[in-house]
């Protein structure tokens, strides 16, 4: 259970991450943006669609 779980989050940083290149940001935010989501797993998806994607 707990493999799947570390898979699921692995896969939604991954899907995150391409989400956050392919935006329209400056790149310096781009980079912290990964940073945050490679650093917080769980969190930095959720800060990136409830505060960075406007």
């Amino acid at each position: 259970m707990a493999r799947l779980l570390s898979l699921l989050i692995l896969v939604i940083d991954i899907i995150v991450i391409i989400d956050i290149v392919k935006s329209n940001k400056d790149n310096e935010k781009k980079i912290l943006w990964i940073i945050a989501v490679v650093f917080l797993p769980v969190l930095g998806p959720l800060l990136w669609y409830i505060l960075g994607k406007k």
